[in-house]
């Protein structure tokens, strides 16, 4: 129902304006729905969009096929709003299994994100780009897109290089129970401390870069092995977080099968192409002052040109592509799209994110080391399993340790996704694990307490007359859901879901708070506990789709 009218409200609206692109938005408190068509179409009718919305309200309101649907301007926007009718009929649609689901979509989606270099563990600094990037491939699986999720594997770089040559000749064992990339890291570390001591190792380093662009075998073989252990060791992590990637990608290849070399040639031949020591290309007229180097003095070429490969290879066989990227990657990705677009390929939409932090102190670290995402995941699990006892001391230790581990990724993706990408965020675990406040486990709480009222209820029969404020608000919160997916998937603003879903839990208490449910009678008490049920299971699939899993007991 929700799905059809929202796109029906799409039609009437293009219709109405001669517009293609209306997208439709949740409204917050003042409308269900809005459109800001209206600014778009000042510039073209040299008129106030004020009075545009007005004229657009009007031509729409008279039109029968909104039905239960009130349409009215404010200001330059156009906001629709749901009559009792079609409420009664979204809390109905919010009963259904997979809730919001879009309907399927043609064109294939390819989305990058973490892709950190394999040199080591992923660090405090990888976890939004994966947060933010897994919610956003949830998003995308929802509203019906069909989607591959890549990590890009960096397998031909420096630091791999230096890796490589720690295992050939430091001699370092793996200690018992040390975790792949961990070990991975600790090579990478004390070849560095070598590399300090006696400088003339460079040589060595640069030689083996030379060597695996060649195809050197042996070399290929040695690097290859390095980052296929690193990744396992990066795998678990992210299956820790609840982040699953649907293929991994290997720099190397774009070398192997020759797509390296054709970029190459292609650059060559545009008129911004310049060949001296090095192969680069003058994007001063994009507004770049630095050059954009693809080829060293040595012959081999570099991350940029290897890049290109495998955004051009995305752009062949994908219809849409996205990167996550973090904001020291804004001029070399600003640079990519604008080779690429020179090139004639197809340029990748980028979500850029500024960077989350620990406050000082707040958790134990050697000095001079990063945080690692398996040291906070397991702090944060540890001050969950504590706060979880505290609260259900009666539970078996095994049951409250699953409730610990679920809460603290809970805490986790949701602090770290519930701040737009743009914004930097400190991540304070005590906040992100405060069940009072607006945090992941108060969402998960607000499902658990749903939970519980329909288990004592027993069976009921659903009835749907809502009249009293906080009803009306929750039904019409309930309603928005589908429109969010679908906004956050156009705008790739994945916080627009962390924020639905916390004011969901917040309607839902003040509901509870305010309208007796298990003493209520008759209809009356019928329909609120659809009401209820309609809440457990939106904030299922809310919850779902940020990585968070819906816990029935905490």
């Amino acid at each position: 129902m929700f799905q059809e009218k929202y796109h029906q409200i799409e039609r009437m609206l293009r219709a109405c304006t001669g517009e293609e692109d209306v997208l439709l938005t949740t409204g917050g408190d003042h409308a269900d729905l809005a459109s800001t068509v209206a600014f778009k179409l000042a510039k073209v009718e040299k008129r106030a969009p004020q009075k545009i919305a007005a004229d657009i309200a009007g031509k729409l309101s008279g039109n029968p096929e909104l039905g239960d649907v009130g349409v009215e301007a404010t200001g330059p926007y156009v906001n629709f709003r749901f009559g009792p009718t079609l409420l009664s009929e979204a809390v109905r649609e919010a009963l259904e299994p997979g809730y919001g689901s879009l309907s399927r979509r043609s064109g294939r989606v390819v989305l990058e994100h973490t892709s950190a270099n394999p040199n080591g563990p992923l660090h405090v600094g990888h976890i939004r780009n994966t947060v933010i990037g897994d919610t956003l491939a949830r998003a995308f699986r929802k509203a019906g897109h069909p989607l591959e999720v890549q990590y890009y594997l960096n397998d031909m770089g420096r630091q791999i290089a230096i890796v490589s040559w720690g295992f050939d000749r430091l001699g370092l064992a793996r200690e018992e129970g040390e975790k792949e990339d961990h070990y991975v890291a600790r090579v990478y570390i004390a070849a560095n401390r070598e590399i300090e001591k006696n400088p003339e190792i460079v040589e060595e380093i640069d030689r083996l870069m030379q060597q695996v662009e060649r195809g050197d075998a042996e070399t290929v073989r040695k690097f290859r092995a390095a980052v296929s252990l690193c990744a396992e060791g990066i795998k678990a992590t992210l299956a820790a977080l609840n982040a699953h990637h649907d293929r991994f990608v290997w720099e190397s290849d774009f070398v192997r099968i020759g797509d390296v070399d054709r970029i190459i040639e292609q650059v060559r031949r545009l008129p911004q192409a310049h060949e001296d020591e090095t192969l680069w290309v003058d994007l001063s007229e994009q507004g770049f002052e630095k050059k954009y180097i693809l080829r060293r003095s040595d012959g081999t070429s570099v991350y940029s040109t290897r890049d290109l490969a495998y955004h051009t290879w995305k752009g062949r066989n994908y219809d849409r592509m996205i990167d996550v990227l973090g904001a020291d990657h804004k001029l070399i990705g600003a640079q990519l799209r604008a080779t690429l677009e020179l090139l004639g390929e197809q340029p990748p939409e980028i979500v850029f994110f500024e960077f989350v932090s620990l406050p000082e102190g707040s958790m134990s670290t050697r000095a001079g080391k990063f945080v690692s995402a398996d040291e906070l995941i397991e702090e944060v699990t540890a001050k969950a399993f504590e706060e979880v006892t505290v609260r259900r001391p009666e539970l078996p230790e095994e049951e409250r340790r699953s409730i610990a581990n679920s809460v603290a990724i809970a805490a986790i993706r949701y602090d770290i996704v519930k701040v737009s990408p743009e914004k930097s965020t400190v991540f304070n675990w005590k906040e992100a694990l405060d069940f009072e406040r607006q945090s992941g486990p108060y969402i998960q709480y607000a499902h658990a307490r749903a939970c519980s009222i329909l288990e004592k209820a027993g069976e009921f029969t659903p009835a749907y007359n809502y009249e009293t404020e906080h009803e009306v608000a929750l039904a019409r919160h309930l309603a928005r859901f589908p429109a969010v997916v679908e906004q956050t998937v156009e705008e790739l603003r994945p916080h627009l879901l962390a924020s639905y879903a916390r004011e969901l839990a917040d309607l839902f208490n003040a509901f509870y708070h305010y309208d007796p449910v298990l003493k209520s009678e008759g209809e009356t008490r019928n329909s609120r506990l659809a009401l209820v049920d309609a809440v457990r299971n939106t904030l299922k699939e809310s919850l779902e789709t940020l990585g968070i899993d819906a816990l029935r007991s905490m």
